[in-house]
Parts: structure tokens; sequence; C-alpha cells
């Protein structure tokens, strides 16, 4: 085979210089030598593949049996050692995560507590918020339509929100006293009917417009605007992201540690959440 066409990573230059040493020995110790050499060759360029990726075969029988029921396919995206000793993290391609023996002959699908001085603590929960603010932070600020305090801005909330949800309104009457807080609003949009509806029409609406925090006030305040469109609309995206990160209902509100409020809270209550009395 020409050297050109093999294999140049660190297992290929291994299988190559004991094939070299291969033909070497072969004049003068004959073929048991080299069946035994070519042995050795094959585990270990084997040896570095697998630890490259010591759970390769947890990967495989967990993608095996995920798949066995022929539905769309799941792949096995990341894995991850716990706290829980024998006990390893896996996370699939549709985000669900489950957690497998490392040997993957069993497998739970759950959250993961740790027993700790201050009490149970949600391990699974903490991975969840370390990804939404991930998430979050995937979305450039000029996508989203910001109140921002006039004094110093000591914390802020992301909302998934819907102009025509009752208690988005309501939460939006207390953006002021928030703002007074230091807490910064940052509105996402979620229609709750989709993409598609007459309510994600309105959001884009605000999104579109000049003056984009007067408009979304004016719509959550009752007002018959007319309805606009435009290219430039993350609407359907910011949709997508919320339904990606489980958001079901709204308000749906994210803190800036990636802590998930479903629902609405008064001002002072939020301001608690964030630690600010």
């Amino acid at each position: 085979m020409d050297m050109s066409e093999m294999d140049m990573s660190k297992a290929g230059r291994s299988g190559i210089f004991l094939k070299v040493q291969i033909a070497h020995l072969a004049p003068r110790f004959g073929t048991l030598v080299l069946m035994l050499v070519a042995l050795l060759a094959a585990v270990v360029v084997n040896a570095e593949t697998y630890s490259s990726n010591p759970h390769k075969s947890l990967e495989e029988k967990i993608t095996a049996a995920l798949n066995a029921g022929g539905s769309a396919p799941i792949k096995v995206q990341e894995v991850k050692k716990t706290p829980a000793e024998g006990l390893l993290e896996v996370t699939l391609d549709n985000g669900l995560v489950l957690y497998a023996t490392e040997a993957g002959d069993h497998f739970v699908v759950g959250d993961l507590y740790a027993i700790r001085k201050e009490g149970l603590v949600n391990l699974a929960e903490e991975k969840r918020e370390l990804d939404r603010v991930a998430q979050i932070d995937g979305v450039a600020l000029d996508q989203m339509i910001v109140f921002t305090p006039e004094g110093e801005t000591r914390d802020y909330i992301t909302v998934f929100t819907d102009v025509t949800c009752f208690y988005c309104q309501k939460l939006h009457k207390e953006v002021a006293d928030l703002n007074g807080r230091g807490i910064e609003v940052r509105y996402l949009a979620f229609p709750r009917g989709g993409p598609d509806s007459e309510g994600a029409l309105k959001l884009s609406t605000a999104w579109c417009a000049d003056n984009p925090q007067k408009t979304l006030t004016q719509m959550k305040a009752g007002v018959a605007l007319p309805l606009a469109d435009c290219d430039s609309s993350p609407v359907a995206a910011q949709y997508q992201l919320g339904s990606a990160m489980g958001v079901r209902g709204t308000p749906a509100i994210v803190t800036s540690s990636g802590q998930m409020i479903p629902g609405y809270k008064p001002a002072a209550e939020l301001a608690a959440v964030l630690g600010l009395q």
C-alpha cells in the first residue's frame, strides 16, 4: 500500500511502525512471529481507538437499545462522569439525559440528586440551568426587546412572552417596578399558537417596529395596531428556541443563572429570587 493512502492518525502511525518491523523480521523469524506481531499491531490500533473514546462501548450499547423499536434514529451526543460512583450522564441528540451504569446494561430517565449537608441538590437541574444560559447567550441582544433600568443594572431576566397572554400583560405592567429594582427585562417571542399563528404576526409587528418597546407595550395594553411582518423578524427562531428549552406556556422567565420560572411572579418575588432585596 502506498504511504499516502495510509491513515496518518496516531493509531495509524503505530500500525505503520509495526508493519515496518514486520518487514525486517520476516526473513529471520518466519511466519509465526509475523502473525504474532500482526496481532499486536491490531491490538495497539484498537486500544488507541478506544482510548480516544473510553465510552464507545457504552454509546454503542445505548444507541442500539434505543433504536431497536425502529423509530426516528437517536444518537448519543455526550457521555460524562457524575459525582455518583459507577453512574454516567448520557446526553442524547434530542436533549434527553439518561443516567447509565458504566457497562451500559442499565439506565434510568429522571433527575439525579446529591445528598449534601445543605440538603438535596438536583444535579440534573444544575445541568439544565447551564444549558439554558448557553442557549440564551446564543441570541444577540439586538434580537430581543429589552427594557433597561435608567440607573444601575444589577441583574436581568429573560422572558418568553406572547402579547395575547393575560399573565404576560400583567407582568409587563411591572416592568417599571423591575427596572426600578435594577432588573433588566429581556423579551423573547413565544407565540403560543405557533410560528404561523396570528399571535406570531402580532409579535412580529412589535419586533419589526421602529420603536419595539413602545409597540410591544401598546399591544400588551390592547391597543389595535396594523399588523406587519419583516424579513428580519426573529419570532420563528425564538419560538423554536423556547420549544427546545422546554417552554410550554407564557410567561416563561429565565434568570441570569439559568433558573426557569414557569408563569407569572410579582416584581418583589422576582427580586427575591435574584437575591436583590
